[in-house]
């Protein structure tokens, strides 16, 4: 059943393999003010977010145990669970700074805004929702790589649209990928969609068979852009390196002072 806001929540199976789609317009000029306030605009947004999250992770357990029965999520669960990817991928879009616009306060999806997704939910293999915990743990070290490199510049990003006014398109190619994955990565979590998380390097050469719905599907990413994401990945690695090795050390430093208390 298609909704008006460009994605949707079809009561009939869809297509085993199909995976997400985001559609977000090309870059363009961004009013500095709200650049400037952009995190604490979005405070309501993400005090919501984390209730929204509680309140997911208990329908995706009953969700579990109904797709390892049936193969397939109830609808209702189906709908709530992709209106709440919906609202985290809007917010999500709007704090990394690909659009101006704010995201509204709904589950429903708004049909003009310009970030929008589409979901397929329909059968599970029920041998990938068994383990499904167990398959995420490589796409979301690489979302979480990928995140982590992307938040470790945001300052110089923020500083960047702040000053220019709107994103580089390069720029705008490895955010809006680092995004499509992450919300790919929810989706396959949340039992949306059956197909594994994958497109983080965009979709390819242009293909003029593909129709274009927007600048992020089919995602083309430029050379540029691919560097880009490939620094974010690096830039993951590396700070979870050091952190772990800082902890380290500090557990090293507390375990004397910890033996001395000792009576």
């Amino acid at each position: 059943m298609a909704t008006p806001g460009g994605w949707s929540v079809p009561t009939e199976p869809g297509p085993v393999e199909w995976l997400p789609a985001l559609d977000i317009p090309e870059p363009a000029g961004q009013r500095r003010l709200t650049v400037l306030l952009r995190l604490l605009l979005l405070l309501p947004h993400f005090v919501i977010l984390v209730v929204l999250s509680f309140v997911a992770t208990l329908v995706v357990i009953v969700g579990w145990f109904a797709a390892l029965a049936t193969g397939r999520l109830p609808e209702p669960i189906a709908r709530f669970l992709a209106g709440y990817v919906g609202y985290y991928t809007r917010v999500g879009a709007s704090a990394t700074l690909l659009v101006d616009a704010y995201p509204p306060f709904s589950l429903d999806p708004p049909a003009d805004y310009p970030v929008r997704i589409e979901l397929r939910p329909g059968r599970l293999n029920r041998l990938a929702v068994l383990f499904r915990l167990i398959l995420m743990i490589p796409a979301v070290i690489i979302q979480s790589l990928a995140s982590s490199g992307w938040f470790a510049v945001s300052v110089l990003i923020w500083l960047w649209v702040l000053i220019a006014g709107r994103m580089p398109r390069p720029l705008f190619e490895a955010t809006a990928a680092i995004t499509r994955f992450a919300m790919r990565v929810h989706a396959y979590g949340l039992m949306l969609t059956s197909a594994y998380p994958k497109g983080l390097f965009g979709d390819g050469p242009p293909d003029p068979r593909v129709e274009t719905h927007s600048a992020t599907r089919p995602l083309r990413i430029s050379g540029a852009g691919t560097a880009l994401l490939v620094l974010f990945l690096v830039l993951g690695l590396a700070s979870n390196v050091v952190e772990s090795v800082t902890n380290g050390h500090n557990n090293d430093m507390s375990a004397p002072r910890r033996i001395s208390q000792l009576p």
